[in-house]
């Protein structure tokens, strides 16, 4: 049943800056009659540049705080811009930063999943004080939130599973009761908590799901992603011409999107609002009355060609040493490593003595994969590698897709085509 609560989620592009910000009021200004939970991301590029501080600190270049300096001084310039050069948001903004300082100061000791979490979720925590304190400047009543004493998840770390029970019943002793006051509840997207109240995140883009699982928790009665596109596109803008929006999308299809890596939802988004029914928008924040996308159950529609590229992909070419079958044993060994290094299999193919998957290649996850295997099987890594997915392909598609590529591996199931390919530099065109 619908609380007549609506949830709104504006990604990091959406708040990169203090222009950027002043927009994201005057959607939300729309909303002030509302009943509005609204997940942020951390601002602009600022994951990336605590990804950078985090390597930084693990190898020991000596540039660690000087690079945690630039972020917050980034995060200063936009308080600057908003609320000038008195405001209590530098203090709150110096209270969460030194958390990262902290870290900073000891010897490494802990693991470096566990880390990770720690520091990147104060990207979060920065952007949505800054956001919360600027809705209260002008007029819009905001509670900030913590999404750590929200979402409660195991402690499987960068990749960390919810615990429904628990987080439900949170968002039913911490949301619902806000909303029986003036103002919008804001929060963290990407971020949760262990039991033992240690930092975890939902993994890399996690912010939707964030907003998915609130939507969830408050049967909400829509939930609204806000972007830099005007809804969903048949492909990535910034790597093909002529994309067009796509009107209505049913639940099914953007999970198999999201799966093979179109970038505008997160794959675990779908599954929480189709549970409930619950209806998903993709928005543009940069034409704000446009109709957008919108996402609900099972539609009879006749789709176009749908497009999604997954990069920094990883071929892991296995086959056994002594030309014995790949069989059951080996397979099970096989899937056996790659769930212990959180490898994400996209695709996979077999003959008799060989065994191919193509996987994320994330971090030393494919290097400590391959490591495991090596004792007992040849293996072979092609990297720098693209994954094309194409539903409801055309042979035209299909050959303007191939053009300037090298073919390593193909599979067609129904209406699916999956390509994994390696770009081919102009001078190898050339000689060929």
């Amino acid at each position: 049943m619908n609380s007549n609560i609506k949830v709104f989620k504006f990604g990091g592009a959406s708040i990169k800056d203090a222009p950027a910000i002043k927009n994201v009021g005057q959607i939300v200004q729309k909303y002030s009659e509302e009943k509005l939970a609204i997940v942020v991301s951390a601002m602009g590029k600022t994951t990336n540049a605590l990804e950078a501080i985090l390597q930084a600190y693990a190898s020991k270049t000596g540039d660690a705080f000087e690079l945690l300096n630039q972020v917050k001084q980034q995060h200063y310039e936009v308080c600057k811009e908003l609320f000038g050069e008195a405001h209590e948001i530098y203090d709150l903004l110096n209270d969460t930063f030194v958390e990262i300082e902290w870290i900073l100061e000891e010897e490494m000791q802990d693991e470096y999943d566990y880390l990770y979490d720690q520091m990147i979720s104060v990207g979060e925590l920065a952007s949505t004080k800054i956001v919360a304190a600027y809705f209260n400047h002008i007029g819009l009543p905001t509670h900030w939130t913590d999404a750590r004493d929200l979402i409660l998840t195991d402690n499987t770390y960068r990749s960390a599973n919810v615990q429904w029970t628990e987080t439900q019943e949170n968002c039913n002793r911490l949301i619902k009761p806000l909303f029986e006051q003036e103002g919008f509840v804001l929060t963290q997207g990407f971020i949760a908590s262990t039991s033992e109240n240690f930092t975890t995140t939902l993994g890399r883009e996690g912010s939707d799901y964030t907003a998915a699982i609130l939507s969830y928790c408050l049967d909400a009665e829509y939930m609204a992603i806000w972007k830099d596109v005007p809804g969903v596109l048949t492909a990535d803008p910034r790597l093909f011409e002529n994309v067009t929006k796509i009107d209505r999308l049913s639940y099914r299809e953007a999970i198999e999107m999201t799966y093979y890596g179109a970038k505008v939802i997160h794959p675990k988004t779908i599954k929480p609002l189709q549970n409930k029914s619950i209806p998903l928008f993709v928005k543009s924040f940069i034409e704000p009355n446009g109709s957008g996308t919108q996402i609900t159950a099972n539609l009879d529609e006749n789709y176009p060609p749908m497009v999604a590229v997954e990069k920094n992909q990883a071929l892991i070419h296995i086959s056994t040493l002594d030309f014995s079958f790949v069989a059951e044993p080996h397979l099970k060994f096989i899937f056996e490593q790659a769930t212990k290094q959180r490898l994400r299999i996209n695709m996979m193919q077999n003959t008799a003595i060989s065994f191919s998957i193509c996987v994320n290649d994330v971090d030393d996850r494919v290097a400590n994969f391959v490591q495991q295997l090596q004792e007992n099987y040849a293996v072979n890594i092609d990297k720098d590698l693209e994954l094309i997915t194409v539903r409801y392909a055309n042979k035209t598609i299909l050959n303007q897709l191939r053009t300037d590529k090298m073919l390593l591996l193909e599979n067609k199931i129904r209406n699916t085509v999956q390509m994994v390919v390696k770009n081919v530099p102009i001078l190898e065109r050339i000689d060929a």
